[in-house]
């Protein structure tokens, strides 16, 4: 008996174009004090051989996407498919993206007791797919490590982890002259150089950093009924979206407003399963106020750490957007000033809601989450 443990060193979550880094152990667990081998070799476990390679899967909803027109598209054919132990056969779905398979050992022989330790490194493309798990779409990346025994069968053990895209930020010319044309000092160590990673994190902080206020005056047919302002359209998992509500100077009374975070998931026309499909929308956190008789109030809005940025592919499309609903009366209604003693608001009020969206983007963390999900599996085979 053979336990096999996989070990994701730096977490469960990854970027595009980052490194993976996966420990493998093979352990033979002590014989019972009972059991006495019958001759040197018995005491002896062996394996043939032991590889791993990382795979993106996608699988898709055949009610919204014409699945049968995807296994026919070489556009979605995964590179370097011929490989030995075919780790997605299980899988349902295509495969996009498969890197190629390495040797993490041949013929491996473990003592009762012993143990060996294996350090597989790939790096993620840097035009691969995030992780995403949709209606209509779902990727999916898995590190599968395939051993096996003399005459026997592969055995698979499958390790998830998610990737965040970073190829939707715009791109950024960077300059190294002043690196280049600095003096030559042999007695000062040589600086850094920023790597493509670096550039694209120190990007995505810059761009989700910046604050452009932007206002919105909301009106019906009836008139002004308040006044938005959203500080910035850019934001990262994680963050909190900020706005601020004016009523002061509105002349159609807002009685109530709901403000819904929602992701947009929109299927290629080319495989789409009839052309009049509506987009795909999902709500997240939701902010829900009575407001009649107030001047002023504010909008505070968290992002999930666990939902996808904006992302497209030739098969999907995820955009983001704040969904407002505001509940308003067809006539103002008049409220108490600093000369009423009392003030009964009215009994029946005549309603009616209006819709407004606002798209925003949301981008990858710079800070991935890497402690709240499991990074330890294993098999015994």
């Amino acid at each position: 008996m053979i336990e096999i443990t996989a070990k994701l060193i730096r977490g469960p979550v990854y970027f595009s174009g980052e490194i993976v880094e996966c420990l493998v152990t093979f352990s033979n667990p002590p014989n019972p004090n009972h059991q006495i081998s019958q001759s040197h070799s018995d005491s002896f476990e062996n394996l043939a051989w032991a590889s791993a390679q990382v795979h993106c899967q996608c699988s898709t909803n055949g009610k919204v996407v014409l699945t049968e027109k995807l296994n026919s598209t070489a556009r979605l054919a995964a590179i370097n498919a011929n490989t030995t132990f075919v780790p997605w056969q299980q899988d349902s779905g295509h495969v996009i993206l498969n890197t190629k398979s390495k040797i993490l050992f041949c013929d491996l022989r473990l003592l009762p007791g012993e143990s060996k330790t294996y350090i597989y490194r790939e790096s993620i493309p840097n035009d691969a797919p995030p992780s995403y798990r949709g209606q209509a779409v779902k990727y999916s990346y898995k590190i599968t490590i395939g051993t096996q025994r003399v005459n026997s069968a592969i055995k698979l053990l499958r390790v998830p982890f998610r990737v965040l895209s970073l190829s939707e930020l715009p791109e950024v010319t960077i300059c190294n002259d002043s690196v280049d044309l600095s003096p030559n000092n042999p007695f000062m160590e040589s600086q850094h150089r920023e790597t493509p990673l670096d550039i694209s994190l120190q990007t995505l902080q810059n761009l989700t950093a910046r604050r452009t206020p932007n206002f919105y005056n909301i009106t019906n047919n009836r008139g002004r009924v308040v006044r938005f302002c959203l500080f910035k359209n850019s934001y990262k998992l994680g963050e909190d979206i900020v706005g601020t509500f004016d009523f002061s100077n509105a002349t159609v009374s807002c009685a109530q407003v709901s403000v819904a975070l929602q992701s947009e998931e929109h299927v290629c026309e080319e495989y789409r399963r009839g052309k009049n499909s509506n987009v795909t929308l999902i709500s997240y956190n939701k902010h829900h106020e009575m407001c009649l008789g107030l001047k002023y109030s504010q909008l505070i809005l968290p992002i999930p750490l666990h939902v996808t940025p904006d992302f497209k592919t030739d098969l999907v499309a995820l955009n983001w957007r704040l969904h407002f609903e505001f509940v308003t009366t067809p006539k103002l209604v008049e409220m108490p000033n600093e000369n009423t003693a009392t003030w009964h608001g009215p009994s029946s009020l005549d309603v009616e809601t209006m819709i407004w969206d606002l798209p925003l983007h949301i981008y990858p963390t710079t800070t991935p989450p890497n402690t709240a999900q499991q990074t330890k599996y294993s098999i015994i085979i």
